[in-house]
């Protein structure tokens, strides 16, 4: 049988003899019709030939090409980076509680507030603790412990992380579960872990704390002491759970003097030359540099704007910044200077109060001080018996009071706490030093 393309050679063939026959001078013979018919035969097989040849290498393009394809797809797939899932979103509900504008949790229940996450996770609120929810997304979740304790008990996620600020601190988490406690009056911070690890950053140190399962880190600003043990200690008096070291014998007479006894003026660093304005623009953000540690650049601005410049202009909102990251970085005389010139310039203000009693703060952080910041609590009772900070002042006072005088001495102020605050921060420590024997008299 005769394919299409066989049958259009053949004629093609007929018609190069029929033009031969036609063009010829005399009739043919059998011998040249036979040369013609083998010149047919033979052109036909090239042209045959030539095409083969096209299509073989046509196939060889097409095969090169997907070889190409196929090598190329390879390298791509050796260079993109290996897919890893994203965390699903975080979705969480509130018990026990409502949100309100800037995230802030308000209590709606007598047992306290509970976050329940997505993935497992849950935070609790004990009663009367105050935190915010600062942003919640894929990557995890961010918060805030303004007052009180919560306890965290956070699933570990791979690309996920949670922030906690509590303070002045702020803590990295990866999975795991602690709980903390923060007394911004009494600036006593506490965390408790009982599985994984987390990092906590913060005034103490300029490098993270790293702990482990089974740690408690304590930290007490106002008397710059950090503790960081592996089982919890039994309570004494010192701190509201620390200690005191037992007295012998009579005590001396403690010396208490005036709230402005020796306060001599620092001499302070020369102002360098900022931009004209910088300053004020500067001061404007020491609060947002203040709510994420900034502390250092807070000094550092106090210095390049000339620290007397700084005392004589600044607001008192400021004064009150400068003063706390001076106290956090142990610059006892800035904050105490910061403080003296918000009482000083700002005379009626409500806060000239709160600086009377930081000012006794930055005293006890003083090696020696402990009279001094007395005689600041001293002042701020009397001036305020029944202000919001007189139950710390009072505490205070009486933990001083035994430190540099003895039991004895702090018993008639113990006395008065638990009459006026028997509910109050100290009152374990009130407690104990009413249990401490009276020394018989020689």
């Amino acid at each position: 049988m005769t394919t299409p393309s066989q049958g259009s050679e053949s004629h093609r063939g007929l018609d190069l003899l029929t033009e031969l026959y036609r063009d010829g001078l005399e009739r043919p013979g059998r011998a040249d019709l036979d040369r013609g018919i083998e010149g047919v035969r033979a052109r036909l097989d090239r042209r045959r030939a030539r095409r083969r040849s096209l299509a073989r290498w046509s196939w060889a393009g097409g095969a090169l090409t997907l070889t190409a394809l196929i090598v190329a797809y390879g390298v791509g797939a050796l260079r993109a980076p290996s897919f890893v899932p994203e965390p699903p979103a975080l979705a969480y509900k509130i018990e026990g509680g409502i949100l309100l504008r800037g995230g802030y949790l308000r209590e709606s229940s007598p047992s306290g507030i509970q976050l329940l996450f997505s993935e497992g996770s849950r935070i609790s609120f004990d009663p009367g603790t105050r935190g915010r929810i600062r942003s919640i997304d894929k990557e995890g979740a961010r918060l805030a412990i303004d007052h009180g304790r919560a306890s965290f008990h956070v699933q570990k996620i791979e690309g996920r992380r949670w922030w906690v600020e509590v303070g002045p601190f702020l803590i990295t988490v990866r999975g795991t579960i602690f709980s903390v406690v923060w007394d911004p009056v009494g600036e006593r911070f506490e965390l408790s872990l009982r599985q994984g690890h987390v990092s906590v950053s913060g005034p103490v140190s300029k490098n993270d704390i790293d702990l482990e399962s089974g740690q408690r880190l304590v930290v007490n600003l106002a008397r710059s002491e950090t503790l960081i043990t592996t089982e919890a200690t039994e309570d004494g008096i010192g701190t509201p759970d620390g200690k005191v070291a037992p007295q012998a014998g009579k005590p001396a007479e403690p010396r208490l003097p005036s709230a402005m006894d020796s306060l001599s003026a620092p001499r302070w660093p020369p102002k360098t030359a900022p931009a004209p304005g910088g300053e004020g623009r500067r001061r404007s953000r020491w609060a947002e540099d203040f709510a994420q540690g900034h502390w250092d650049r807070i000094l550092e601005d106090a210095e390049r704007g000339g620290i007397e410049e700084t005392l004589n202009k600044a607001s008192l909102d400021d004064l009150f910044v400068l003063a706390d990251a001076a106290r956090y970085r142990h610059r006892t005389a800035l904050a105490r200077a910061a403080l003296l010139a918000g009482r000083r310039r700002f005379p009626d203000s409500p806060r000239t109060l709160a600086a009377t009693f930081l000012l006794g703060r930055v005293e006890e952080s003083r090696e020696g001080g402990a009279p001094q910041a007395i005689a600041w609590y001293d002042e701020y009772l009397l001036r305020a018996p029944t202000g919001p900070l007189a139950a710390e002042a009072l505490g205070r006072k009486m933990m001083l009071t035994a430190d540099i005088g003895g039991p004895v001495r702090a018993r008639p102020i113990a006395d008065e706490y638990l009459r006026r605050f028997p509910h109050g921060s100290y009152a374990r420590s009130a407690h104990l030093l009413q249990a401490q024997p009276v020394p018989s008299a020689p």
